[in-house]
């Protein structure tokens, strides 16, 4: 069962105070529905529940690994930027693009209907697959050089998901698809693998 995002965020708070207080403060505060709506009118489109209900809770993190290996959550400022440039660098090659098999392991390299809520720093994005088909809303990673890819894992079905696999992972200690949770210099969360 798959925890709701409310109850993720609070098993992940309670862990990061205790284990990695200096994670737990670049926590951003609640960010404002004026914001996130501001931003789904950039995006052209509704943000999913989850993700609003989320960035109602923390509104990003800087750039402190929170999500398995090294992703950090956008802010909703981000959120429109990271969006925004990948429709840049790609709108043009989307115009003629075969959608393909949409349950598939791989996408195209880019999609106006995917949400970037992660990044690695490095160019890489997390992003909630929008698209109308029967996987709605599962998480992707979108590489900036190799396109976009689908886990099969199941902390990758959703939002709750993944981060309710991210709770489950720090509280237990134990490795969630290969990685390892360790608090670095007894303040920041890091991942092992």
């Amino acid at each position: 069962m798959t925890s709701s995002i409310s109850e993720a965020w609070t098993r992940i708070e309670v862990w990061l105070a205790r284990h990695a207080p200096r994670t737990f403060a670049a926590l951003g505060p609640p960010a404002e529905r004026s914001a996130i709506a501001v931003a789904e009118q950039a995006v052209g489109q509704p943000f999913p529940e989850p993700l609003v209900e989320s960035l109602l809770r923390h509104n990003g993190m800087g750039h402190y690994d929170l999500l398995p290996p090294f992703w950090s959550l956008l802010d909703v400022q981000s959120i429109i930027n990271a969006w925004q440039t990948r429709m840049k660098i790609y709108g043009d090659e989307l115009a003629g693009t075969e959608e393909g098999d949409p349950d598939g392991e791989y996408g195209p390299w880019w999609h106006g209907q995917w949400i970037p809520f992660a990044a690695d720093g490095a160019g890489d994005y997390l992003i909630i697959d929008q698209r109308s088909y029967r996987r709605r809303g599962r998480i992707g990673k979108a590489d900036h050089e190799i396109g976009c890819s689908f886990s099969h894992h199941p902390m990758c079905a959703s939002l709750p998901a993944l981060l309710g696999a991210t709770a489950t992972a720090l509280e237990s200690g134990e490795a969630v698809d290969g990685y390892l949770p360790v608090a670095v210099d007894e303040d920041e969360l890091d991942w092992d693998f």
